[in-house]
């Protein structure tokens, strides 16, 4: 199975990216997670990039805040998909990394979940690997079907509290 890096523009995003990871792990995906940063370690973002395909990963996540480049950086040296995640920050309250995550040059896609969006980023990442992957097509079947069953399970409980009311 294809591996999925998760890297982050600084160690203060893992609160947020450890979604992420917990997701994935949660149907076996093997994760690698690595702090880079565009504007600090522009060479190794580049190299980590131009060899995941060879080093056995499939996805790319890219979680980054404020100027938020680190996810187009990684797409420009790949052919995998980059899916980047717009962290929250105390500057504009992540609309800045939003705006910068989705608005890519043609040519360099980057596939953006909605701020601190860690858990979808995770969940995408596993859809493009199902895509040749039939177990984790399974796994994701099972899923959609336990929240389908969780919802279900809440209106009846919901049901019951208004009847009391």
């Amino acid at each position: 199975m294809k591996k999925v890096a998760v890297i982050m523009g600084s160690d203060s995003d893992f609160p947020v990216v450890s979604k992420a990871i917990q997701t994935l792990k949660s149907f076996s995906v093997p994760v690698e997670a690595h702090v880079m940063s565009a504007h600090r370690t522009p060479e190794a973002a580049a190299e980590f990039s131009k060899n995941a395909r060879a080093n056995g990963f499939g996805v790319i996540i890219a979680a980054a805040g404020k100027a938020a480049h680190l996810a187009g950086v990684l797409a420009a040296h790949t052919t995998l998909p980059v899916i980047g995640i717009p962290i929250k920050s105390s500057t504009f309250d992540g609309l800045d990394a939003l705006l910068a995550t989705v608005q890519m040059p043609g040519g360099i896609p980057v596939a953006t979940v909605a701020v601190d969006g860690a858990e979808n980023a995770a969940l995408l990442a596993v859809q493009m690997l199902a895509l040749s992957d039939e177990s984790l097509a399974s796994k994701l079947e099972e899923k959609k079907t336990a929240m389908k069953n969780g919802v279900a399970e809440k209106d009846v409980r919901l049901q019951k509290a208004v009847e009391e009311l």
